[in-house]
């Protein structure tokens, strides 16, 4: 109990501290990354000094002892409030700490956000999809914790997931998923999604959509396999399937009626 009272109290002093930072500044300032994580209530984080404070980039504010990072694109789904005091939301703290954070830290602060309801798997993906640009930190990373996650509880990816969701939302019949439609050489052909009765196969690309040189050309044999074979192959990327894009939408429009002729309902 004592030791109980203890953090508590720590944790107070250290509240009261940031707060005075925080007002020091003036808005807008927002606690973020490893100062967020804890008044969110992420696993494995504790609040203490130095802070780290997140400003948008215009401003250029400087406090010793503490660090205040400058943001280009922050906006209203970014920010929330934690015992009183403006912070990250937890989705955009996740972001933001994978930039410097080892993967075990970053899977323990990404299966708190998810327990504790203060981001969902949608969100996060459809808020990484809006912030990712070339160089910019941590990402990889953060969809390599994900995808980890994915694979230690088996079954559908998530953008399989999003993707069948998306298909029921439509009235299409379900496929099959992870299905082998062939051989490229001594090579089987598996497709993500395979229309039953029909020769339309959908390829969903994922997380890691920046290919080599060598995956292009495996890439390229295998479709160029499959349209020999008679199949129509629609392929559609990370951003397509977690947007919904507009794209993504027409061209399943266009291959509707012949799934469904072949399915038997048209």
């Amino acid at each position: 109990m004592a030791s109980r009272t203890s953090h508590t109290l720590k944790f107070l002093r250290h509240l009261d501290q940031l707060t005075a930072v925080i007002e020091s500044i003036g808005p807008p300032c927002w606690a973020g990354a490893t100062t967020s994580a804890p008044l969110l209530g992420f696993d494995g984080y504790s609040l203490v000094a130095p802070f780290h404070l997140v400003v948008p980039n215009h401003r250029a504010p400087h406090r010793t002892g503490h660090a205040v990072h400058r943001l280009r694109d922050i906006g209203p789904l970014d920010t929330a409030t934690a015992f009183g005091l403006p912070c990250l939301s937890a989705t955009r703290t996740l972001i933001e700490l994978s930039a410097t954070e080892s993967p075990k830290r970053l899977t323990t602060a990404l299966d708190s956000a998810l327990r504790d309801g203060l981001t969902s798997e949608a969100f996060l993906h459809r808020r990484i999809v809006d912030l990712r640009r070339s160089g910019r930190a941590g990402i990889a990373r953060l969809l390599a914790v994900i995808e980890g996650q994915e694979l230690s509880r088996g079954g559908h990816s998530f953008l399989e997931r999003e993707f069948l969701e998306l298909l029921g939302e439509l009235d299409f019949p379900r496929p099959d998923t992870q299905q082998v439609v062939g051989s490229r050489g001594t090579a089987m052909i598996r497709v993500d999604c395979r229309f039953r009765g029909s020769k339309v196969v959908v390829e969903l690309l994922g997380y890691r959509f920046h290919r080599s040189t060598a995956q292009m050309q495996v890439d390229a044999e295998r479709i160029n396999r499959m349209q020999l074979d008679g199949f129509v192959v629609a392929q559609f990327t990370y951003a397509d399937v977690t947007t919904r894009s507009a794209s993504m939408l027409a061209t399943l429009a266009e291959l509707r009626p012949r799934i469904l002729r072949s399915a038997g309902t048209l």
